[in-house]
C-alpha cells in the first residue's frame, strides 16, 4: 500500500507545482485535490515551521535550537499575510534561528541581529508592531513561564500542548495566532489576549474570535474562557466585557530600578 508523504513534503510539492509562489489557501487546495482530506491546522503549522523568516516557527519541536536555515524544513519564505514563496538565499538572504542576549530563540537574517517581524498589513501597522514586539514578546513569554501562578475562575493553569507537540505560545489558528493558549486543571481551555497597543473593540473582537475557534476546533464545543491582560483596564474595556462572563480582566505592572555603577576596578 502506498504511504502518503509527510505534510511538509506535500507542502513542498505544492509550492513547486504552483510555480514557487502561493497562498496558504492555494497550498491546502493542491494537497486536498491530490491527497484528500489533510487536517488544515496541521498544514498551517507545517507552513510556519518551514518558513525561514516566520517568527512563530521557533515554537515547534523542529526549530527548538539555534541553527542556520539549511535543513529539510527550510524551503519557504513568507512574503505577506498568508503568502509564501520558495526560499532562495540569493534573493532573500541567509536566515537562521539564533539566541538573543537573554538566551531566547528568535528568527533573524544572518548578520542583522534583529528579530524578524512579518505579516503586517501596511506601513503604519508595521511601525506599531515593530515598536511593540520586543516588549510584547517578553511579556507574553513571562506570562507563559509563570502560568501556574495565575488562577482563572479559581483554577490553576498550564500551557496547552497539542498532539503535534506545538506549545500554546502564539498558537496558530485559521483566524490568527493566539497570544497564549492554556488549559485549566479541569481540562477547560483558556485564551489569553495581550492588550498593548490595540483598542478596546479590536481586543474584544480578537479574543471572542479566538475563543470561538478554540471552542469549535479544540474544545468539542465545550465552554472556553478568555483572559485580557492590559497595563490599565479602562472603563470602556470593563463595559465591553461585562456581558461576557467567560472573559476575565487582568492588569500587569512592571517595576525596574536604574542605579549608578562606580568605576572602581
Amino acid at each position: 500500500m502506498n504511504r502518503k508523504p509527510f505534510v511538509w513534503q506535500m507542502i513542498k510539492e505544492a509550492i513547486e507545482a504552483l510555480n514557487g509562489s502561493a497562498s496558504y489557501a492555494d497550498i491546502k487546495a493542491f494537497i486536498r485535490n491530490k491527497y484528500g482530506n489533510v487536517n488544515e491546522s496541521t498544514v498551517n503549522a507545517q507552513i510556519i515551521i518551514c518558513s525561514v523568516n516566520q517568527p512563530s516557527r521557533i515554537h515547534y519541536p523542529e526549530n527548538k535550537k539555534a541553527r542556520l536555515a539549511n535543513s529539510q524544513y527550510d524551503f519557504l519564505f513568507s512574503v505577506g499575510r498568508g503568502q509564501v514563496e520558495l526560499y532562495d538565499p540569493v534573493k532573500h538572504g541567509t536566515w537562521e534561528i539564533q539566541k538573543d542576549e537573554y538566551g531566547k530563540l528568535m528568527v533573524a537574517q544572518v548578520g542583522s541581529g534583529e528579530p524578524e517581524d512579518v505579516d503586517v498589513a501596511d506601513e503604519s501597522a508595521y511601525v506599531e508592531e515593530l515598536l511593540s514586539f520586543p516588549f510584547e514578546s517578553h511579556l507574553r513569554d513571562f506570562i507563559a513561564r509563570n502560568l501556574e501562578a495565575i488562577t482563572v475562575n479559581g483554577r490553576k493553569l498550564h500551557l496547552y500542548i497539542d498532539p503535534e507537540h506545538r506549545d500554546g505560545v502564539e498558537y496558530p489558528t485559521e483566524v490568527g495566532p493566539i497570544d497564549i493558549l492554556a488549559v485549566d486543571e479541569t481540562g477547560k481551555f483558556v485564551v489569553f489576549e495581550l492588550k498593548l497597543n490595540k483598542g478596546v473593540d479590536q481586543t474584544v473582537g480578537q479574543i471572542m474570535r479566538y475563543m470561538g475557534w478554540v471552542q469549535r476546533h479544540l474544545a468539542n464545543r465545550e465552554p472556553v474562557s478568555g483572559v485580557i491582560v492590559a497595563q490599565k483596564v479602562s472603563e470602556k474595556l470593563k463595559y465591553a466585557v461585562s456581558i461576557f462572563p467567560m472573559i476575565s480582566l487582568f492588569e500587569y505592572e512592571i517595576n525596574f530600578t536604574v542605579r549608578p555603577v562606580g568605576l572602581d576596578i
